[in-house]
């Protein structure tokens, strides 16, 4: 295997960097004159006639904070103008909250997304690393909604979608918003040094844990407002942008970063409670990645899967191999395994031969079964997020939420 694509060799460190800075290159017209995001197209200039939505506008927020800490010129003004976007257009001065959007023709998107508020606190912790002292009181503002409206301290979860008014709570709950909470939870415990988000963030955990070892580590998505678990929920629209039918692979991968994390930063090194952790971070890895890395004849990860781990969508996500990048590694440094390090391997391989775009830059968003490119889930190349965080996640520290861990380590300057 070509050193380019092996964990801690020069080489792979290289590419990484320089995927960091022409990913920031990339994404920098994102900003609207009001300052929320512009969903991007395949060469990153702004598709203006789509909303500009909470959750997209929170994902550069958190990015261009990062390139602040990393030196990347004009990150401070980016990060201001998305932080103008949270702070104007995007937020409801009358029912409290974040919008889900703006139409381009300056109408709201209805409802109120936990998703979407669960990155408002990403956004609004990163920014404070970055030195913007208005994103203090956003990050407040973001806790203080999110605890009224969408945590549930008894149950250990938070529910999914209001009306835009507060008034109505859908019935739908699922695991995709909790699994961006427990990311922002732990970014805001990082930053706030208030360790409640951090206790909640491991309610969240066990209950996944807990949901997953019933289903042979495959995570169900989708429940009842009592959380009883759907496992038919769209079965006639298995392709669904944010609620597809059955196991998302993808997502079994996330959780076991994210637990990991968790673990080593709950019990810092004290190797018996975390051991039970670590163990259902790789059983998730290894149970996603053998559902679904090359089991259909061509590289890649397929979108999702039945409940005995057959295909069902063959479609290629990019954050799906973001994430197996981001966890492989992890589970490589903390357990010491030479297996995830060779997944590495195999997953940067795939990345530069068939994801990265060498000629428009970023990375391609959709990829069929052939692995050629596709746009009926996700055209275009929305955001940064999960391609930037992948660049980064491998080389910084376990224990610490990503923009901590850039704080840290970097304190200024392009390495």
């Amino acid at each position: 295997m070509d050193a380019k694509y092996r964990i801690d060799t020069q080489e792979n460190k290289k590419f990484m960097k320089d995927m960091t800075q022409s990913l920031l290159e990339f994404g920098k017209h994102f900003a609207s004159l009001a300052g929320s995001a512009y969903y991007l197209g395949d060469d990153g200039t702004p598709w203006v006639d789509r909303p500009r939505e909470t959750w997209i506008t929170c994902r550069m927020a958190h990015v261009y904070s990062m390139g602040c800490m990393l030196g990347y010129p004009d990150s401070d003004k980016l990060v201001g103008k998305a932080l103008k976007g949270l702070t104007g257009e995007l937020r409801d001065k009358e029912f409290g909250g974040w919008y889900s959007g703006i139409t381009s023709d300056g109408k709201i998107l209805p409802n109120k997304q936990c998703y979407a508020h669960a990155f408002v606190i990403l956004a609004a912790s990163s920014a404070i690393l970055a030195g913007k002292s208005e994103a203090k009181k956003l990050l407040q503002d973001a806790l203080d909604v999110y605890d009224l409206r969408f945590w549930n301290e008894e149950e250990g979860l938070s529910c999914d979608t209001w009306n835009t008014e507060f008034t109505k709570l859908d019935s739908y709950r699922g695991i995709n918003a909790n699994m961006h909470t427990v990311e922002a939870f732990l970014a805001a415990a990082d930053v706030t040094g208030n360790q409640i988000y951090r206790i909640r963030a491991g309610r969240i955990i066990r209950h996944v844990i807990a949901w997953a070892g019933e289903n042979d580590w495959r995570i169900p998505e989708h429940f009842t407002s009592d959380w009883i678990a759907d496992l038919e929920c769209n079965k006639d629209h298995p392709a669904d942008q944010f609620k597809p039918y059955g196991a998302t692979p993808g997502h079994g991968i996330e959780w076991a970063r994210l637990i990991s994390q968790w673990a080593v930063s709950t019990y810092k090194g004290d190797a018996g409670k975390e051991k039970p952790y670590i163990e259902a971070a790789e059983q998730l890895f290894l149970r996603a990645v053998g559902d679904a890395w090359n089991v259909d004849g061509a590289p890649g990860i397929v979108y999702t899967t039945d409940w005995d781990g057959t295909p069902v969508v063959h479609d290629r996500m990019h954050w799906t191999l973001a994430e197996a990048i981001n966890t492989s590694a992890v589970l490589y440094h903390i357990t010491g395994k030479q297996a995830y390090a060779d997944w590495y391997a195999e997953f940067m391989q795939y990345l530069d031969e068939k994801v990265l775009d060498h000629t428009c830059g970023s990375w391609f968003h959709q990829l069929d079964e052939n692995n050629q490119l596709l746009s009926t889930v996700w055209p275009g190349k929305s955001d940064l997020y999960h391609a930037f965080q992948a660049t980064l996640i491998p080389y910084n520290r376990v224990d610490l939420s990503i923009a901590c861990a850039i704080k840290e380590k970097k304190d200024g300057g392009l390495e």
